[in-house]
């Protein structure tokens, strides 16, 4: 009779385990529909060939997104073209060259701090040192290199942890033919590691595309009359365009759908170039696999 009650117990337990689980699960799965189908039905009806071609007019209650589409690619590209090479370097010599020690473990959690330090404190930092002390002023710069610094945390962790990932096996092999250490780890532990390093900087890039705080302080404007041609230029920006029409436009609730469907584009941009980063890790695991 006890091990038949006890049998119940467990069985009991084990379904509202799995229930809570599955309901954990769907309520996930319904938060994110939820939102995404409120901003695409909002923001819909704003999207057309004149939104997103022609730069905002009339005080920006009417025209489109070119300008802050734009602004925001090239904020993406300057803070990518910063964060990768430093994150793939600095992750290099944590995996490869350092020594299992207090500066090491030290770095490590400093790079890990990093990551969860606000965004307004980074915009902080770059207002006072790429604005003033290094004299880039507000501009595309200034504020691709202080996105950089957000991204930053995210690829060195991720790059880490793919570079320990490769199989001690690898190494030796390359090393039983010959090679040096720096060929081991640029020929056969770094191509290895690739996909993954692309994974930090897709959700890098995710992270970096939708900041309002730093940029506002080191290089978004509110209003510029065409596209950036250089980097020590101010930039339109997507998420920053979106406060500026919800905060501190002429006629706010005249632009809401322009809001939503400024939202919704930059929601569009994020998943494609997430989208195109998974084709291209996709494509290097394939060929690693080939080979």
């Amino acid at each position: 009779m006890e091990v038949a009650i006890a049998l119940m117990g467990r069985k009991l337990k084990d379904k509202s385990l799995t229930f809570i689980l599955w309901a954990s699960m769907f309520a996930v799965i319904l938060i994110l529909f939820g939102i995404l189908g409120f901003v695409i039905v909002q923001g819909a009806g704003a999207l057309s060939i004149e939104f997103l071609t022609q730069p905002p007019r009339n005080s920006m209650t009417e025209g489109g997104i070119l300008t802050p589409i734009v602004g925001t690619i090239q904020l993406i590209l300057v803070s990518i073209a910063f964060s990768l090479p430093v994150g793939i370097c600095t992750a290099i010599y944590l995996a490869e060259y350092a020594k299992d020690d207090i500066f090491t473990t030290t770095l490590r959690l400093a790079i890990r701090s990093l990551a969860a330090v606000p965004s307004i404190v980074y915009g902080l930092f770059g207002l006072s040192f790429f604005c003033i002390t290094l004299k880039f002023n507000p501009s595309l710069l200034s504020a691709g290199l202080t996105l950089g610094c957000i991204a930053l945390p995210l690829i060195v962790g991720a790059a880490e942890t793919a570079l320990l990932a490769v199989p001690q096996s690898l190494r030796y092999a390359s090393y039983a033919l010959g090679a040096s250490k720096w060929q081991t780890i640029s020929k056969v532990v770094v191509p290895t590691a690739m996909p993954s390093i692309l994974t930090g900087a897709i959700l890098s890039v995710g992270r970096v595309a939708g900041e309002t705080a730093p940029i506002m302080f080191t290089g978004a404007a509110f209003f510029t009359p065409g596209i950036a041609k250089s980097l020590f230029q101010e930039v339109m920006a997507l998420p920053f365009h979106v406060y500026v029409l919800a905060t501190a436009g002429t006629s706010i609730d005249k632009t809401r759908p322009l809001q939503y469907g400024a939202i919704l584009v930059l929601l569009i941009l994020v998943l494609g170039i997430t989208l195109v980063g998974i084709i291209m890790r996709a494509r290097l695991s394939r060929r690693r696999y080939l080979m």
